[in-house]
């Protein structure tokens, strides 16, 4: 599967998941809405994160 095919909706879980983080955290007492849902959330978006940024090994010898 080609790599483009992957990152556009990665793109757009990655933002949907970093603004409902950003919506669930109080600023005020440093704390979640939901701690157990946002964590789950947090973990989805270090996986995602991780996928997007990760490069491409070139195994492939001549």
């Amino acid at each position: 599967m080609n790599k483009n095919h992957f990152r556009f909706p990665a793109i757009i879980i990655a933002v949907i998941l970093g603004v409902i983080l950003f919506k669930h955290f109080n600023f005020n007492t440093l704390k979640f809405k939901n701690p157990w849902l946002d964590v789950l959330y947090a973990v989805t978006f270090i996986i995602v994160l991780f996928f997007l940024l990760r490069k491409k090994s070139n195994n492939n010898v001549n």
